[in-house]
């Protein structure tokens, strides 16, 4: 059996007729859909709860606030019981088409069936800016490769099993299914454009991924103040070879406006490097804390 797990998050719209879509493709295997509303404000969970009472196959989960996608997806996961799971985008990105090819490579036996992008869908230059920008940092830092990757593959149990042995409160989906391991090939996929509404995700949403994500799986921003550090230290030295210099008077201002400008630079370090290991503090008290990372009111 296979498991198709959908977060959704305000898709009343589109929902119904993209679910019947996915079931199309899949009615030749053993199948189960997982709907995940995410605290929804519209109709949601009543188009998954009409879903679920027209077609046995499909279960339906709410969540008692909005916990976001990536909890979702952990819920998801948690509630499937497929022999491969395979979680997809409720906006039809992802296409239904892509799941026989999956489906045969894990039959090929591979544990992860993942699918990259042959091109990105329509977005602005800025978003493509940050997004590069981000996943280069994140290859830097974590020697993972996550630029075309998406949510949407292929786990055999065994890998979905060891993903919800993970206890990370802060999750990043991409980085834990990449963590885990285990054989896996990639195929290229087409990724369709939004049939409704724009991306769900915020300029402030994904920043905050984006910095859960890098301080999820690499400390190396820990050994930023270091390098400040050194760098002050250095600022200092060429400082104090200039003061005994012996300038004139002519250019004392020129000498305070230096120290001035040096000295703020050391105080940005100083905060910055406080903040970065404010973050790693602030993730460490989330996690020991050790609260439900999702609380589900109902089930369907």
């Amino acid at each position: 059996m296979i498991s198709i797990v959908i977060p959704a998050y305000n898709e009343s719209k589109t929902l119904e007729n993209n679910v019947k879509e996915i079931v199309k493709y899949i009615q030749s295997f053993e199948h189960e859909v997982i709907l995940i509303d995410d605290g929804s404000k519209d109709t949601t969970w009543d188009v998954i709860v009409k879903l679920a009472k027209e077609n046995p196959a499909i279960k339906g989960i709410k969540f008692s606030r909005n916990f976001g996608k990536e909890a979702a997806l952990l819920a998801g996961l948690a509630e499937s019981k497929g022999d491969a799971v395979i979680p997809m985008d409720a906006d039809l990105q992802d296409s239904p088409k892509d799941i026989s090819q999956m489906m045969q490579k894990w039959q090929e036996g591979y544990k992860v069936v993942e699918c990259v992008s042959k091109k990105r869908p329509k977005e602005s230059f800025f978003h493509k800016l940050c997004a590069g920008g981000f996943y280069h940092t994140l290859k830097k830092l974590t020697k993972i490769d996550m630029a075309n990757a998406r949510d949407f593959r292929l786990m055999d149990r065994q890998v979905v099993d060891e993903i919800l042995k993970l206890e990370d409160r802060n999750l990043f989906f991409k980085g834990m299914a990449n963590y885990v391991g285990f054989k896996k090939t990639t195929i290229l996929v087409d990724t369709d454009e939004r049939k409704v509404d724009v991306s769900k995700f915020t300029l402030k949403t994904l920043t905050h991924l984006a910095l859960n994500a890098i301080t999820s799986f690499s400390t190396a921003p820990l050994k930023l103040p270091v390098t400040f550090g050194i760098i002050s230290f250095l600022l200092a030295i060429i400082m104090l070879v200039l003061s005994l210099g012996g300038y004139s008077c002519a250019v004392t201002m020129n000498q305070v406006l230096w120290i001035g400008t040096i000295g703020m630079l050391m105080i940005s370090f100083v905060l910055f490097s406080l903040g970065v290991m404010g973050f790693y503090i602030g993730k460490m008290y989330e996690q020991v804390k050790g609260r439900p990372r999702y609380i589900i009111e109902e089930r369907v």
